[in-house]
């Protein structure tokens, strides 16, 4: 693993770390209290009661360190360190899946809803719909995906998948279109049919892949690279609390051309 693999698969996930172990047993107690404060619930759960999305709900700085806990260390963080330069973490993401995910509660379109139980709710982050029409642009220019489990559970409890090598895929697309474009309009170009075109294409091309780790381990995703959330299955096994995940997406410097034509 290294380099090279999050070259060709657009994803890696990392060995248990004691590190990150130490990360994780100081977060998780913080982030059971976030995820059952009425609050939060009333702003963060979707899907009929299966996910408490709790983006940016973590109070975390931009080293990862809560409340006089840990900083984020370990083999994970020096590779990343080693790509992008020193830590600028975002507010972590509380996300926390549910026996049952993802339930129809009328919050989306049945075609929507059978999208997220077929194709995982597969997307890049970063590209958001936008207004009536839902029109994608560069939203967020992500620099990665870091994921830290914070409780065990079974493959089942709902994994995130990767479409492995997308990101190819995905890349030449956007260049297909923002290659014509001067990269100080790129963020006002819509990108809408061509990322479903090239979504499209993955689903065909590329194996999908479940990511499972458990605490203590890690994984990062190529920040173009396909993924989503597999629905609940019926024998998973996960804590009471849900199968509880932190991620990290911190956006770049506001290097368009970076993001899109990076080293990796």
């Amino acid at each position: 693993m290294g380099l090279a693999a999050m070259q060709r698969r657009g994803w890696i996930i990392f060995s248990h770390n004691s590190a990150i172990g130490d990360w994780v047993e100081h977060v998780q107690p913080y982030a059971a209290q976030i995820i059952s404060d009425p609050k939060n619930i009333a702003a963060w759960l979707r899907h009929g009661g299966t996910w408490f999305a709790g983006v940016n709900i973590l109070p975390n700085d931009r080293l990862g360190r809560l409340e006089g806990g840990p900083a984020l260390s370990g083999p994970a963080i020096n590779f990343i360190t080693g790509l992008h330069g020193k830590l600028a973490l975002d507010y972590a993401q509380i996300s926390v899946m549910y026996p049952g995910y993802p339930a129809y509660d009328g919050s989306e379109s049945e075609a929507a809803h059978r999208y997220r139980e077929i194709r995982c709710a597969a997307h890049v982050d970063g590209l958001r719909p936008d207004g009536p029409d839902r029109r994608r642009y560069i939203y967020e220019p992500h620099q990665f995906v870091l994921g830290i489990p914070l409780v065990q559970t079974s493959e089942q409890a709902s994994p995130m998948v990767v479409w492995e090598g997308s990101h190819h895929i995905i890349r030449e697309a956007f260049r297909s279109v923002l290659n014509k474009v001067p990269v100080a309009d790129w963020g006002t170009t819509d990108l809408t049919d061509v990322y479903h075109a090239a979504r499209k294409d993955c689903f065909e091309r590329c194996p999908r892949v479940t990511v499972w780790a458990q605490p203590g381990q890690c994984y990062l995703l190529h920040r173009l690279s396909l993924h989503g959330i597999l629905p609940w299955g019926c024998d998973a096994i996960a804590p009471e609390i849900g199968r509880m995940v932190a991620y990290f997406r911190p956006e770049n410097d506001g290097n368009l051309d970076n993001w899109l034509n990076g080293n990796y």
